[in-house]
C-alpha cells in the first residue's frame, strides 16, 4: 500500500500537474493540502475519472484538506481538528481507507513571530498532540501525514540565516514535533534515511529551487502498528521541477 502526502497549493490551478503525478505513481491514497478552493470547486469528477474517490474539506482562498482512495471511497470520520469549536480553519481531515485511519493535516505556518498567528500555531499543535494520543491510544493502524510547517532538526533546512526567525525552526515549533515522536510516532522518512540531507519545500523566490535551498516540512508519521509494516519511503522531487508546479513536492510510503 502506498500512502502519500501532497501539498499542491491550489488544486485547481495545478489540476494536470496532480492528475498526471497520480498516474505515474499510482499512490493508494493521497492527502492533500492548500486546496484553496471552495467545497463545490474541488474537482471530484477530474479525479473520479482519474480512478481517485475523495473527501475533503475546502475554505476560500486559503488552506483546505482532501484525502483521496485508489479505486475506493474513503469513509470520512472527521474534518476539523477538536479541542477548539470556534476555529474554523480547515486544516484537517480523517477518513479510513482500507482498514487504516488517514489524518491529513496542514498545520499553520505561525509567521510572523512572535505574535497571534505564532502563539495559534503553538496552540494548534498542542491539540494535534492531543487528538494524536488518543488516535494511538486506539490501537488501530494510523497515518498522519501532510504539511506540519515545522523543520525538526536544523539538517532539515539548508544552510542559510534567513530563517532564523522563522516560526518554522524556532525551539517552540521543534519542541511540537518532538513531542509526536515522543509520543510513539515514527518519522517515515528519518527511518528510511537517517543521514540524507532530505528537502520537501523549496521556496518560489530567491531562486531556491535551482540552487536546492529547501527545507523538510512534509511529514508522515506512522502508528506503532504500522512502523512494523513499512517497506520504503521517498520523495518525489522532480515534481517540484515541472512546470507550473507546487513549491512542495510529494512524500511517500510504502507499506507490506
Amino acid at each position: 500500500m502506498k500512502i502519500a502526502t501532497f501539498n499542491i497549493n491550489n488544486i485547481n490551478s495545478r489540476l494536470d500537474n496532480l492528475l498526471a503525478w497520480l498516474a505515474a505513481a499510482k499512490p493508494d491514497v493521497v492527502c492533500l493540502q492548500e486546496l484553496k478552493a471552495r467545497d463545490m470547486q474541488f474537482p471530484r469528477t477530474a479525479l473520479a475519472d482519474a480512478g481517485y474517490g475523495a473527501v475533503w474539506k475546502g475554505e476560500p482562498t486559503w488552506n483546505g484538506v482532501a484525502i483521496l482512495a485508489r479505486g475506493s471511497e474513503p469513509v470520512l470520520t472527521r474534518d476539523a481538528l477538536p479541542g477548539d469549536d470556534a476555529d474554523r480553519q480547515s486544516r484537517y481531515i480523517e477518513a479510513a481507507v482500507n482498514g487504516i485511519v488517514i489524518a491529513c493535516l496542514y498545520a499553520p505556518n505561525g509567521n510572523p513571530q512572535p505574535g497571534p498567528k505564532f502563539a495559534y500555531k503553538l496552540a494548534w499543535h498542542k491539540r494535534l498532540e492531543a487528538h494524536a494520543r488518543q488516535l494511538l491510544d486506539t490501537g488501530l493502524p494510523v497515518v498522519l501525514a501532510g504539511d506540519f510547517n515545522i523543520v525538526p532538526e536544523p539538517r532539515d533546512i539548508y544552510a542559510t540565516r534567513s530563517y532564523d526567525d522563522n516560526a518554522l525552526v524556532q525551539p517552540e515549533s521543534r519542541a511540537a514535533f518532538a513531542a509526536l515522536i515522543e509520543q510513539g510516532w515514527l518519522d517515515a522518512l528519518r527511518k528510511v534515511y537517517p543521514k540524507e540531507t532530505l528537502y520537501t519545500f523549496w521556496d518560489y523566490r530567491r531562486n531556491r529551487w535551482p540552487r536546492d535551498a529547501g527545507l523538510r516540512l512534509d511529514h508522515i508519521l506512522l502508528s506503532k502498528t504500522l512502523a512494523r509494516r513499512l517497506k520504503a519511503a521517498g520523495i518525489d522531487r522532480d515534481v517540484r521541477g515541472e512546470d507550473g508546479a507546487s513549491d512542495h513536492a510529494p512524500v511517500w510510503v510504502e507499506l507490506k
